[in-house]
């Protein structure tokens, strides 16, 4: 469209993303792509750069949770990106993934006088966002000006829009929802044929995937492995946070019950994982009482399509969802209590896994795969609603 105001036959997506090498990144650009949009990454490297799946003007190097640094980088990566002025010029659209870059974005919009629709994509409330105190009203100062260019946010739980946009920017912009769904098309096998034979004689695995940020999950862990050392297999995968975990892999050195294997490639590796498994933990308090409890995770989409039950703490928006789909358990506080009891019972019962496993497996796979409709949609939203721009002060 650029500014003829006239769609082009094959929208062009300007993707202004942390890094082109993040899985999450990847599925939202594929997911893109698959919709039959052609895709040009501006992006920061974080680590060792790399070939992408999509063409990427390289935006310098950015760091994990260096959130000055990051908004540093404002700056230098705007002028790199407006050095690039032909791509975004003729771009349909404007996507920006996280506040940093959605800054970024809207400086370099602005620069060149675009009115191409600009979206936000939210897919976590960061903590620094919520509550009173004088950095979190701050930065949604600075997410409110952000929030003016935007044609839509685009949020991955409907607990983001309300407990944070609506809440602190009533009626500012309109929200479009995109969970944390597989990607048709992706690289990933069709779902099981058959229901799933539970074992009473061998151990129950119990599964914690993707990014290991929470220390009450892994105390959680720990304390179910010293509870059923000899019944219960407890399988870690994923990427550790260091700045959670001084040394993860010696935490559970003395667990001979606890494996952990790394990370993992999505969705290459996913069936695997989660056939190694009876069923998965998809709690989270690593941002307790907010993102945490609004979010739903990658696990019980991934655990859906394969028709592995998820475990969920109650009062969560994961375990709402696990509830009205029937996908999972959900477990009341005292979690170290309900927990314990819970998979004790399942220990020696697998009936209520049996169960799951066959509920999940008649849900429709459009409950767990994200079709190009929803990229149509959304891209056909944005266009509808621009609004004007403003200019970051240099």
């Amino acid at each position: 469209m650029g500014e003829t105001g006239a769609m082009t036959e094959r929208p062009h997506i300007a993707f202004f993303g942390h890094n082109p090498l993040d899985a999450a990144v990847r599925r939202r650009a594929f997911a893109f792509q698959q919709a039959g949009m052609q895709v040009t990454g501006f992006m920061p490297f974080r680590g060792e750069k790399a070939e992408t799946d999509f063409e990427n003007v390289d935006l310098g190097r950015s760091e994990d949770n260096a959130y000055l640094k990051r908004l540093s980088l404002v700056y230098s990566a705007s002028a790199r990106a407006i050095a690039a002025r032909e791509i975004l010029e003729t771009s349909d659209l404007i996507y920006a993934r996280n506040l940093d870059m959605l800054a970024i974005a809207q400086r370099s919009r602005s620069r060149l006088g675009l009115t191409v629709p600009l979206v936000y994509e939210c897919l976590d409330v960061h903590h620094k966002l919520v509550g009173d105190g004088t950095v979190a009203r701050s930065l949604r100062w600075f997410e409110e000006r952000l929030l003016r260019s935007c044609a839509l946010v685009v949020v991955s739980s409907p607990r983001f829009f309300t407990e944070h946009f609506a809440r602190h920017y009533p009626g500012l912009v309109d929200q479009f929802l995109v969970e944390n769904r597989l990607i048709a098309g992706d690289a990933f096998p069709a779902r099981p044929a058959a229901p799933r034979v539970f074992d009473l004689s061998k151990p129950l695995r119990l599964g914690w995937f993707g990014n290991l940020r929470c220390r009450r999950t892994l105390d959680l862990m720990k304390m179910l492995a010293r509870t059923f050392p000899e019944r219960l297999g407890i399988v870690l995968r994923g990427y550790p946070a260091t700045g959670v975990f001084k040394d993860f892999e010696a935490e559970i050195a003395d667990y001979p019950n606890v494996e952990f294997h790394g990370r993992y490639r999505a969705p290459d590796d996913l069936e695997a994982i989660y056939n190694d498994i009876d069923v998965v933990w998809a709690g989270d308090w690593y941002e307790a009482g907010a993102n945490s409890v609004w979010l739903l995770p990658n696990r019980i989409y991934e655990g859906g399509y394969f028709a592995t039950p998820a475990i969920a703490p109650d009062g969560t928006e994961t375990g709402a969802w696990l509830r009205r789909n029937k996908a999972g358990l959900c477990v009341a506080e005292p979690v170290e209590q309900t927990l314990t009891d819970l998979v004790g019972r399942l220990i020696d019962d697998r009936s209520q896994l049996a169960e799951i496993n066959n509920q999940l497996l008649c849900c429709p796979t459009g409950l767990f795969v994200e079709t190009s409709e929803t990229m149509r949609a959304l891209v056909d939203a944005a266009t509808g609603s621009a609004t004007p721009a403003f200019s970051l002060t240099s």
